[in-house]
């Protein structure tokens, strides 16, 4: 079984609990998710299994998008409503404040990592180090908030705001959620998040673990698997006759001249570019990375498949 399963992961579960399922399930050990989702947290995780764990590396570099709520006026230790409280305020803000503020995130941004994360230093992940109480030094790395739109207000004994943001890879949502409580002068936290999109992959496309289970009940658990090169859809792709392919998986480079491709790359693709590269039998094969000699641009081998 080689593909990739468009989850939709539950609140409850750790995103390595979901893999652990999914290795029950299948009988296949090789398999991995692409970009945690915290345990509070729903929505789409792409799981890779057997040959397409390659693609992981690729698939963690794609944009995300989420729906988020924010509480304002509370402060805690997670960055979310699971924590300890830290501090609670009763803001006084109106809606321009807050949809002004929530603006202000839209671009690049120097985040900090939350000390509750799977990140590591020195081999140990910051949520275990901050479990026994330790807070270590973290450095700020930047992030891009592509969008971020106010979708409602709603005012009772707090302010709750709902979010959609696009944004790029390793954007924790928590910590501009609190970020956002910040720049407004009265902290806050995220009480709910559901991730819509991951790269290609959408929630109205993706499959829950029950749907999974009836399918290998039926024996049709690969009528869920999504092809590997779906994954790079976004490239372009070239298809290889019987000589140039020989070539290719000997690890030659091929000259691009000499391949039919979709027209969207080609000769015109700039050095460094990536495309999906296809057997004379149509089979995908592998990444292929274009790279440029005085002689015209010749395509090489990144990552077979």
């Amino acid at each position: 079984m080689d593909g990739i399963l468009n989850i939709l992961k539950p609140p409850g579960m750790t995103s390595f609990d979901v893999v652990a399922f999914l290795r029950g399930l299948t009988g296949v050990r090789k398999i991995g998710h692409v970009g945690t989702l915290d345990p509070m947290a729903a929505g789409v995780l792409p799981v890779c299994v057997g040959r397409a764990t390659k693609a992981v590396e690729f698939l963690m570099e794609k944009d995300k998008i989420y729906r988020a709520e924010v509480v304002l006026g509370v402060t805690t230790d997670t960055q979310d409503t699971t924590g300890t409280v830290l501090d609670r305020k009763k803001p006084e803000l109106s809606d321009n404040d807050i949809i002004q503020a929530v603006a202000s995130f839209r671009g690049k941004y120097m985040q900090l990592p939350p000390m509750y994360s799977a990140l590591r230093v020195n081999g140990k992940k910051l949520y275990q180090l901050a479990r026994e109480g330790i807070e270590t030094e973290r450095h700020r790395r930047e992030v891009e908030i592509y969008s971020a739109e106010v979708l409602d207000i709603r005012r009772n004994d707090d302010i709750r705001v709902l979010l959609e943001v696009r944004c790029s890879k390793g954007t924790y949502i928590r910590t501009l959620c609190a970020d956002i409580g910040d720049a407004l002068g009265c902290g806050g936290c995220m009480s709910f998040l559901l991730r819509l999109k991951a790269g290609p992959f959408s929630i109205s496309d993706s499959v829950t673990l029950e749907e999974l289970s009836g399918k290998k009940d039926e024996g049709a658990l690969e009528d869920l698997t999504i092809r590997i090169d779906r994954a790079f859809e976004s490239f372009g792709s070239c298809v290889l006759d019987d000589n140039s392919e020989r070539k290719f998986m000997n690890g030659m480079q091929v000259p691009l001249s000499q391949i039919r491709t979709d027209g969207n790359g080609g000769t015109d693709e700039v050095a460094g570019g990536l495309m999906r590269v296809y057997g004379c039998d149509g089979r995908f094969i592998a990444l292929g990375m274009i790279i440029q000699k005085e002689n015209g641009n010749y395509l090489k081998v990144k990552k077979f498949f």
